[in-house]
């Protein structure tokens, strides 16, 4: 019976794809060609080395089994496969959403089991591939046979194209395939970095003077607002197109009754499902930031950031982050005069996991603290909205801006609804819990717009990437929609020729930039020619 299981667990573990989607029950009926190899390479070695190559290769499956655990887990959130080599440094970001998710203590088990877990699979797996190399060798005119026979499956189920069901192929390599794919994908890492390097240098706006700088926004509150996980697939998917554009067009009603115009298109993100910093480092620094090699280079770089350009141009420049629970030093990097992160706004209600707090309460903090003080000039605000990220529990709702005071108002909401736990269990909860997410933030937004901004406010806001792709299903475009809201005519006929469309919600064929592109064309539009 354990030599049955060890072959079982060897050959499902060559069988595994690296992806939840192809994880069928077909998918274990292939042949694996590395099973047979490795029988033959058994057969044809002396003792000796025969242990040797079962202990290294054993040790190599499990090793492999748990980078394919890797990409599944990174499929299912960022939509990608796991970088050996840039990613290990997401691991802190990681710890974070676990803690903030679901507290201290089940921060830790989650990464203790994921530890033990991994040793166990490496250590399960050798003693496994050398129970079955001894099997080989006690059976060896058989195991010959066998070896034999699959061969010359494997070849002809090959030759003819043969699949178990479609997208599940007789004759498999799926092992070697995502070794080789891992392998290739570190060559391409360890070369990005000198690819990007050359693309750093180049800044039409490096040297540009601060008087030479934004002239044609000269006198107005300038605000870029990211929305966590407000990506295309919100409004154009279905599953949340109806409440998200409800919320939309009322919004955008509202805003023209206010005096307010709107142009709106979309940008392509440099990352979905998470890595929001590296969506804001790419659209404030105009660079293609896609993972945290690039973004670490940028950071400690003297790169002429939107931020930084305002700066220059003598706006104040406020970073509004409630996200931000740690120190910081990139706020230095990006120049702002001022950085509020959760701990020094004054909040005193609950935390709202990654969110910390409201996105009501963020908005009404920005106006008290920075639209409150007395003699101010013109002002210019980086803002994330939090409330939108994962875990969508538990959730705020809107209330009288009157009671927003210092937070505390809301504490019943913090108790109210499903756990983290409870949403993240179950798939429809987790949709429902995101789309309502999201139209809070956008309702926070607006409504604080219509309530209490004025002729100089020039409003940019956009999603910083799609939700994780167990929410958008697989071959979702990394396009999230962009706005643009004023009420001076004289600002949106600047970008006229960006061909935006009007409002405040892109339709299927609005314009499509790439994110990094944002920061020269708005430069180019409200600096004078150069």
């Amino acid at each position: 019976m354990a030599t049955v299981l060890a072959w079982l667990l060897v050959v499902g573990a060559l069988l595994l794809p690296n992806e939840l989607a192809k994880v069928t029950p077909w998918t274990f009926l292939r042949i694996p060609v590395e099973a047979v190899a490795g029988v033959a390479a058994l057969l044809a070695l002396p003792p000796r080395p025969r242990r040797a190559l079962a202990i290294a290769g054993g040790a190599g499956l499990g090793l492999v089994t748990v980078l394919k655990f890797f990409d599944i887990g990174f499929y299912s959130v960022l939509g990608r496969p796991f970088d050996p080599v840039f990613d290990t440094s997401l691991f802190d970001p990681a710890v974070v959403f676990l803690t903030q998710s679901f507290g201290r203590a089940g921060a830790i088990a989650v990464v203790a089991g994921a530890v033990l877990l991994t040793v166990a699979v490496v250590v399960l797996m050798t003693l496994s591939v050398v129970r079955a190399a001894g099997q080989v060798v006690a059976y060896r005119r058989t195991a010959t046979r066998a070896a034999a026979a699959l061969v010359l499956a494997w070849f002809v189920s090959a030759a003819l194209g043969a699949h178990v069901v479609s997208g599940a192929p007789i004759a498999a390599s799926d092992t070697a395939a995502i070794v080789r794919g891992h392998a290739a994908q570190a060559r391409a890492s360890l070369r990005d970095q000198k690819a990007f390097e050359s693309e750093a240098v180049v800044d039409a706006f490096r040297d540009m003077p601060g008087d030479q700088l934004l002239n044609a926004l000269r006198g107005k509150d300038v605000i870029f607002t990211f929305i966590e996980s407000y990506g295309r697939d919100a409004i154009e998917d279905p599953l949340y197109a109806a409440e998200v554009g409800a919320v939309l067009d009322d919004g955008g009603r509202r805003l023209a009754a206010a005096g307010f115009d709107s142009r709106s298109a979309f940008l392509t993100s440099s990352t979905a499902g998470g890595g929001s910093w590296l969506a804001h480092a790419t659209f404030n620094s105009g660079l293609w930031i896609n993972n945290q090699k690039r973004y670490r280079t940028l950071v400690a770089s003297d790169r002429l950031t939107l931020t930084g350009a305002f700066e220059r141009a003598d706006w104040r420049t406020v970073g509004m982050m409630p996200g931000v629970t740690q120190a910081w030093p990139e706020g230095r990097f990006y120049g702002y005069d001022k950085v509020y992160d959760a701990k020094n706004v004054g909040y005193q209600g609950p935390a709202f996991a990654l969110g910390t707090m409201p996105d009501q309460y963020t908005l009404s903090a920005l106006q008290r603290l920075e639209y409150g003080r007395a003699g101010r000039g013109p002002l210019m605000v980086e803002m994330p909205l939090t409330s939108s990220h994962a875990p969508w529990a538990p959730l705020p709702h809107m209330i009288d801006w009157n009671d927003v005071g210092d937070g505390s108002v809301f504490g019943p909401m913090s108790k109210a609804g499903d756990s983290p736990e409870e949403v993240w269990r179950d798939s429809d909860k987790t949709r429902a819990g995101y789309r309502q997410s999201i139209v809070y933030s956008l309702s926070a937004l607006t409504s604080y717009v219509e309530k209490f901004c004025d002729d100089n406010l020039v409003l940019v806001f956009l999603g910083d990437h799609q939700p994780a792709p167990l929410l958008t299903g697989k071959g979702a475009t990394r396009d999230v929609p962009i706005s643009i809201v004023t009420r001076d005519r004289a600002v949106l006929d600047r970008i006229a020729g960006w061909h935006w469309e009007q409002g405040i919600k892109p339709g299927k064929r609005a314009p499509v930039w790439r994110m990094d592109t944002f920061r020269d064309r708005f430069l180019t539009a409200y600096s004078p020619p150069r």
